[in-house]
């Protein structure tokens, strides 16, 4: 018995062995993309906070799209996590073979670095926005302090949870947001938006470092009475606990565009550059825009989203970065170190 288990574990120690040895685990072309020359071919999405459901079940869709298409396996590896903190990581060395982040900006920024080619948000449709969001509020059921539009945020006893926009894309999202409400109110008064700004950020009890753990500090942890949410996430939350919270829609909002790119860099280097590209094709796909719509992401498709109208509010008012001068103004202007978030934050 002794000498038989001693024999399954050879075979056994010689079977991994030679696995890594094709899957060339310690080379640098590790994967092959294509056309069906080796059995499994293995990529890494680094991704934002609330994609985790989603991308879990996308792909399962894109392996059997893969299968069926080129007669191979794909293991997808995914990362999530703050949408600036991801981009570092990927900057700082995490070998994504894609990235699909919270806003352009993140991209850029691993494009400046030269991992990425220029011009890469011209490479899928729709800006390489495949789904969009916005944000809303998410409050306790019941709405006991009356939380109706942003204005009812500064108000003194209201607690506020929303992630850190140093760290987080969502975050961004959720300030510009708030700054298009107040200058429609005053008039394109910078100064009054600025106050109006500082007494929201008084109202902060945590800033986390990323949406999902904002969203665990409001569900899991009971602090705040309002959670600033991406719409996905505030649905997420509903669905899971259908009779603790209700979603209240600000009068104004903003169009949120997460967006998606290969890391040519690390793709070539990985071998994996046709797989990359066909997974973030693929989301454009009717199959995946309904997955992407029954996970609470709005459909790039107009058709498909329209299929979505009793789920989502089809008429909210909603500003674009574009009426921020696109995303590398609104960083200079907002964000970037000593801009208007550091100053109404220190202050």
């Amino acid at each position: 018995m002794r000498m038989k288990n001693k024999l399954i574990a050879l075979l056994l120690t010689t079977t991994i062995a030679a696995g890594m040895i094709l899957t060339g685990c310690s080379g640098e072309n590790k994967n092959n993309s294509g056309t069906g020359n080796t059995k499994e071919v293995s990529i890494t999405n680094v991704s934002y906070d609330p994609t985790r459901e989603f991308y879990a079940a996308y792909n399962e869709l894109f392996q059997k799209h893969w299968q069926k298409e080129k007669g191979q396996s794909v293991k997808v590896t995914a990362s999530h996590g703050g949408s600036g903190s991801q981009a570092r990581s990927v900057i700082e060395g995490n070998e994504a073979d894609v990235v699909t982040l919270a806003l352009a900006h993140d991209i850029t920024a691993i494009e400046d670095t030269g991992l990425i080619e220029k011009g890469w948000i011209d490479e899928f449709d729709k800006d390489s926005s495949p789904y969009t969001s916005t944000i809303v509020f998410l409050v306790r059921k019941g709405n006991e302090k009356g939380i109706h539009d942003w204005n009812d945020l500064v108000k003194k006893g209201v607690d506020v949870i929303t992630p850190n926009p140093k760290t987080s894309g969502g975050a961004c999202w959720n300030f510009l947001a708030a700054w298009a409400y107040e200058q429609q109110q005053d008039g394109n008064n910078e100064e009054e938006t600025k106050e109006f700004m500082k007494k929201l950020y008084q109202n902060v009890l945590v800033l986390d470092s990323g949406a999902r753990g904002a969203t665990s500090t409001f569900v899991e942890k009971g602090q705040g009475d309002v959670l600033i949410a991406w719409e996905n996430e505030a649905y997420l939350s509903i669905e899971e606990y259908p009779d603790d919270y209700e979603i209240v829609t600000p009068s104004v909002s903003i169009l949120a565009q997460p967006s998606v790119a290969v890391v040519d860099s690390v793709a070539k280097k990985h071998g994996t550059e046709e797989v990359s590209k066909e997974y973030l094709q693929y989301l454009y796909s009717d199959e995946a825009q309904r997955l992407a719509g029954e996970n609470y992401y709005r459909p790039s498709n107009e058709k498909i989203l329209k299929e979505f109208a009793d789920q989502f509010d089809l008429d909210m008012n909603l500003v674009t970065i574009d009426d921020f001068g696109g995303w590398d103004q609104a960083f200079k202007d907002y964000f970037d170190d000593g801009a208007v978030f550091d100053q109404i934050y220190s202050e």
